[in-house]
């Protein structure tokens, strides 16, 4: 018999003043039964981070030619292509080809470090695509709101919870392809 996937309604309440983007948003996110939880939790951060009109989550790991996230224009045509994790080089040339702007969320602490050694060479052509890097404390921080989550009870009585994750989403490094990832590490 088949696991089915497990389902998590999440509400985000979007304001980001960089982009004049100021939404709420009633997410149902599916957990393919393979789906690890930090997986799950950096693609819904991945939202967050990302939120525009058009913004959709990809059908899931079961749709290897799809973006995990994506935004299309008017016509239909993927404008914005996302990955989550450590995608192979072929995909995000291809997507890179094939859509104005490419973005991955790479985590996993060392195993971003080799992925990204290894992909380097051939990564850093693409003027259009942006890696973010996500230490592994920043996805261990968000792992522990996954119960909290789970239950559908987030509270944040002190602002802790708010202070925690303005803490764990700034203190990731954005790196546009030309620059070093050596910054994959947080400072100490």
């Amino acid at each position: 018999m088949a696991l089915n996937a497990t389902i998590f309604k999440i509400k985000l309440n979007i304001s980001n003043l960089d982009r004049h983007h100021y939404s709420d948003h009633a997410l149902t996110v599916a957990q393919h039964p393979s789906e690890t939880d930090e997986r799950m939790l950096v693609r819904v951060l991945a939202f967050a981070l990302e939120a525009q009109e058009g913004l959709e989550f990809g059908r899931g790991i079961s749709a290897a030619e799809e973006a995990d996230l994506s935004v299309r224009d008017l016509t239909g045509r993927v404008t914005r292509w996302i990955d989550v994790g450590l995608p192979d080089e072929r995909r995000v040339r291809k997507a890179c080809g094939a859509t104005e702007q490419v973005c991955v969320y790479a985590y996993g602490g060392t195993a971003a470090e080799r992925w990204w050694q290894k992909s380097r060479p051939d990564l850093v052509k693409q003027t259009n695509l942006t890696v973010f890097a996500f230490p592994q404390a920043t996805t261990d921080g968000l792992m522990t709101l996954l119960e909290d989550i789970r239950t559908g009870v987030v509270e944040d009585a002190d602002d802790q919870l708010l202070g925690n994750l303005l803490y764990y989403l700034y203190s990731t490094k954005r790196l546009g392809p030309r620059r070093v990832f050596d910054y994959l590490r947080p400072p100490k």
